[in-house]
């Protein structure tokens, strides 16, 4: 089942225009959508999920309109927000029983089994009658997407999922998304790079509501090679050499600057070819000498 995405806007009450002309197909597996935040993914998201509708536009998932029939999307849609309450004097087995039964499996057998089913999915089986106030940051998120997995959605969505983890539980959430991949359509939203580098086969990258590019990361990453370059310097420097290169990021090294620049030759001065990255093309993108920023100068010029 493919997510069919054509032509979507959207523009508040307040003047803001959330989203301009965005259109993306989404196949099966898990696909990141890559960008600063207010750069309009939160606005998709809760297009996909039914909360909001388009100005303007088209979105299908399979056969399913959408827009015109939120409810059937409902019914194979899970939603991880990027903030969500818990209750936090109830155990994570009775709230999820009782979202079970609000999903509509109202067999009392099956929805035991359902319910045990996703704790030992989601790792919270050993925890399963702790109260939910007493849960890590990353078991709460682990345990929203035990809410989300109720019905065995054919679509998931999750929003900004690992912001504030700890590194170890970032990892487990990350492995735990990778395996629901397997089996549906699985859309990561995230301002980190890494979480999408480390995980998805698609991802878009988003900024001021459009899409400036859309690729395969390998191949993306691929196709950065012989185009950044990397040079130390003080960093009392760094100004005038922004004003002279097209930096695309920088890092601080044993009390000196690490700058990245972008360019399609060897800069001139002390420059040495790198090995690109993820966070090379997204920089890249967001500075628009790739995609359609890019497209865009050069139709101008």
């Amino acid at each position: 089942m493919e997510l069919q995405i054509r032509h979507v806007s959207k523009t508040y009450d307040n003047g803001v225009q959330a989203l301009r002309d965005v259109s993306l197909t989404i196949p099966p597996g898990m696909y990141g959508l890559l960008g600063p935040n207010g750069a309009g993914k939160s606005t998709l998201m809760r297009m996909l999920a039914t909360l909001q509708q388009p100005d303007a536009g088209s979105i299908h998932l399979g056969d399913i309109d959408v827009v015109k029939n939120p409810d059937a999307v409902r019914h194979t849609l899970g939603y991880l927000p990027q903030e969500f309450g818990v209750y936090p004097k109830v155990s994570a087995e009775e709230l999820l029983m009782h979202f079970a039964l609000l999903k509509g499996i109202t067999d009392a057998r099956i929805r035991r089994d359902v319910v045990h089913a996703l704790l030992f999915q989601v790792n919270l089986w050993d925890v399963r009658k702790q109260n939910l106030g007493g849960y890590s940051g990353g078991m709460r998120q682990r345990f929203g997407v035990a809410v989300a997995l109720l019905g065995n959605p054919k679509l998931l969505i999750v929003d900004e999922p690992t912001a504030g983890l700890d590194p170890a539980e970032r990892v487990r959430f990350l492995n735990l998304l990778s395996e629901l991949g397997e089996n549906s359509v699985v859309l990561l939203s995230t301002h980190i790079v890494d979480d999408v580098s480390e995980l998805c086969t698609r991802m878009a990258i988003i900024d001021h509501g459009e899409i400036l590019l859309e690729a395969e990361p390998l191949k993306a990453i691929g196709e950065m090679r012989g185009r950044i370059w990397r040079r130390i310097i003080d960093r009392a420097d760094l100004a005038d050499f922004e004003r002279e290169h097209p930096v695309i990021s920088t890092r601080m090294l044993a009390g000196r600057t690490v700058v990245r620049v972008y360019g399609e030759q060897a800069p001139i001065g002390d420059f040495e070819s790198t090995e690109p990255a993820l966070e090379d093309v997204y920089f890249s993108a967001m500075a628009g000498h790739i995609g359609r920023r890019s497209e865009l100068v050069a139709t101008a010029s």
